[in-house]
């Protein structure tokens, strides 16, 4: 049964936010030891849970610019010779550890909008020769994969930067085959943000002005026909900024790990 999305359109200045993004992301690939709003690298995934035996057998450089919000991997339980979509993909961290799950036989597609993550994890899997992983560059409410031919999609902190959720999970349940599953950690919020934040792209950028209330999140998942399994709270995650610390306390902004399913 669908739920219906009972949020209103925020009038965020798109063009701006995309240009904002492009260039935080352009930043976090290629100059990932700067101060951001977010923790990055080796010691976070470490702290989200991703397993040290699984981080020791992908490329280093992608891990330093993993800018992720939690680890959602035991939920989605990827398989041999299965096939995932990384949506936001950045240098690849995530694309890595899923090509580790799914093997040889498997094959794992990164969606980025940015040129230079893009390239970084291009370099990285080339170097390190994980050939089941290609990427592509797309915006990720308009996915270049067939309809009904992935096993798996997978997100980590990026879905709350789209300014159309509704579009991103309408390709998601449109990419999945019947019983295949949504697997990503996000930033939601337990109040609903004020006009001022939702329309400033600045906040947007920071993973903080386009974060939907947890149980609209959910609805929206819901509309487009899938069905939410569980959701799990990221608590060993926390932004490091003054300004982002203080929109977690006011609006409860948080990260959750989610695992839905297309029925089938």
């Amino acid at each position: 049964m669908k739920t219906e999305l009972k949020e209103k359109p925020r009038a965020v200045d798109l063009a701006s936010l995309e240009r904002q993004v492009k260039e935080m992301y352009r930043a976090v690939a290629d100059e990932p030891h700067r101060e951001y709003h977010f923790e990055m690298g080796r010691g976070l995934t470490e702290r989200l849970g991703y397993p040290v035996a699984d981080l020791d057998r992908i490329p280093a450089q992608a891990i330093e610019s993993f800018a992720g919000v939690g680890y959602f991997f035991d939920l989605a339980a990827l398989r041999p010779g299965e096939t995932v979509v990384d949506l936001g993909s950045g240098s690849g961290t995530d694309t890595f550890i899923a090509a580790l799950k799914v093997g040889p036989k498997g094959r794992v597609v990164g969606i980025d909008m940015t040129d230079a993550q893009l390239a970084k994890a291009s370099r990285l899997r080339d170097e390190a020769g994980f050939a089941m992983v290609e990427y592509r560059k797309s915006y990720i409410e308009r996915v270049p994969v067939d309809d009904a031919s992935v096993d798996a999609v997978i997100s980590n902190g990026v879905i709350n930067l789209s300014p159309d959720k509704a579009s991103v999970f309408g390709e998601v349940a449109r990419m999945l085959k019947p019983g295949g599953r949504l697997a990503i950690a996000d930033i939601v919020t337990e109040k609903h943000l004020p006009e001022g934040v939702t329309c400033n792209a600045d906040l947007w950028a920071a993973c903080i002005g386009g974060a939907m209330q947890e149980d609209d999140y959910r609805a929206a998942i819901e509309a487009c026909g899938m069905n939410v399994v569980a959701i799990v709270p990221n608590t060993a995650y926390g932004f490091i900024s003054d300004s982002a610390r203080g929109a977690t306390g006011k609006w409860g902004v948080k990260s959750v790990s989610l695992l839905a399913r297309k029925p089938g």
